[in-house]
């Protein structure tokens, strides 16, 4: 069917072009009546204002969406599935086909799922196994090639090597300026984030490479543990860069002029033990385990210690929507820094010598210190934009040597300078510095 012309019968030269659909014995045998009607609608949605999807990244094979309906009533629940083959040629490169229903629960004007359905890929046709009928099509979805995958895992595990090493070094150039300077309580407190930061991101690279090395050949158990230990890593990170927001934005904002008793010792309180509340809670229901990194021909690239497929909501909750309203915050809270560095630059509050150069650097270095690297994962749904994978790969393997040199440029040589003006805060309320 089509809105521009009149439904056909199928043209004997086209057989060849034409799927198969097969219906198990038991629907008919469930039925009450003797006679049942078989209706299967072939649809060109081209032109059609439905089936239409929101933030939809696949594509829909030929714009060919089939339905298929026995009798009056809805079936579902098939001990034997349902066989609908989906006829094409060799497939475009980059995509797997996966075979999904219309689902009008689905948000609120409903989205295709894959629930109950198998797919069995072939040269000349895709099979799809269902335990009901519906609306049915196959669902063309970017993935990625063996070599895409293959050079992006080797960056990810020499990034993360270069990253443990600038790790190590930021984390005892903090210790020396800590030790340094023991009478500037605001600059330890300033440090004593960023430390913690660095070990967060220092623990998660290693998890990393104990993951990727060691996950072929270990025991479920092991696995598990791997897995939690990763995913707690990685929620370290997104949670000490979210308390590197909320202190940046009481220094700036605020202005930190009351004495908060072990200020640091709460800090780390929440850094590392609301991570473990999260992990032990998904490790309770069973979320860890093996992951397989799949190519475009279903042959698996890598098996990592990770959150299952089974458990996939687990991801999208605690990683993606923790780490999205993280990143809403502290990107507000570098606008409202930027903004007031920039009126303080414009009234001649800031003295000193203030190259062009260093102010880009700071704001290079506030915004890596705030987790903004981690944003460019919601550009990678749907492995659509190689790109911007190893764009994304790149800069977070990155991020620790950013952190340093802006630590270094921000606090070395003239590390004076920088004390005193992060002790300025705590006396003035309305003065503050690029350097705080």
């Amino acid at each position: 069917c089509s809105p521009l012309q009149d439904p056909r019968m199928l043209n004997t030269t086209e057989k060849g072009k034409a799927g198969k659909i097969q219906v198990p014995r038991e629907i008919f045998r469930s039925l009450s009546s003797q006679t049942a009607r078989v209706v299967v609608t072939v649809l060109n949605i081209q032109q059609l204002g439905m089936f239409k999807e929101v933030n939809q990244t696949g594509q829909v094979l030929d714009d060919t969406v089939v339905g298929i309906t026995v009798g009056e009533t809805s079936i579902s629940g098939l001990q034997n599935p349902m066989q609908l083959t989906f006829a094409h040629g060799q497939l475009p490169h980059g995509v797997t086909p996966q075979c999904v229903f219309w689902d009008a629960s689905k948000g609120q004007a409903g989205g295709w799922s894959s629930s109950g359905c198998v797919t069995q890929p072939g040269d000349k046709g895709t099979v799809c196994s269902c335990d009901h009928l519906t609306f049915f099509t196959l669902l063309l979805n970017p993935a990625l090639d063996r070599s895409t995958a293959q050079a992006l895992m080797a960056v990810a595990t020499a990034g993360c090597g270069i990253a443990m090493a600038f790790s190590i070094f930021t984390i005892a150039f903090c210790i020396f300026l800590r030790c340094r300077f023991r009478s500037e309580e605001t600059l330890r407190i300033n440090l004593g984030l960023h430390m913690n930061l660095m070990g967060s991101l220092l623990l998660l690279n290693l998890a990393f490479l104990l993951n990727s090395g060691l996950s072929g050949g270990t025991q479920p158990g092991t696995c598990k543990a791997l897995g939690g230990l990763t995913h707690y890593c990685l929620l370290c990170c997104f949670t000490w860069a979210a308390l590197e927001g909320c202190h940046l934005y009481l220094l700036f904002v605020k202005v930190l002029g009351t004495y908060i008793r072990h200020y640091l010792a709460k800090l780390c309180l929440v850094g590392w033990g609301f991570p473990a509340l999260v992990v032990g809670v998904a490790g309770v229901i069973g979320s860890y385990g093996e992951y397989s990194i799949q190519t475009v021909d279903h042959q698996v690239i890598a098996h990592l210690c990770w959150i299952t497929s089974k458990h996939v909501l687990v991801h999208y909750i605690t990683n993606c929507g923790y780490f999205g309203l993280i990143f809403l915050f502290n990107m507000a809270v570098f606008g409202v820094v930027t903004q007031k560095s920039c009126c303080l630059q414009g009234t001649g509050t800031l003295q000193g010598d203030r190259k062009a150069w260093k102010v880009a650097l700071v704001a290079m270095g506030l915004f890596c210190l705030l987790g903004a690297t981690w944003a460019l994962t919601f550009l990678t749904h749907g492995t659509s934009s190689a790109p911007v994978l190893y764009l994304f790969t790149i800069l977070n393997s990155l991020q620790g040597i950013f952190i340093f040199i802006w630590l270094v440029v921000l606090y070395y040589p003239k590390t004076k300078e920088a004390a005193g003006s992060l002790s300025h805060i705590i006396r003035h309320d309305k003065i503050t510095t690029v350097s705080q």
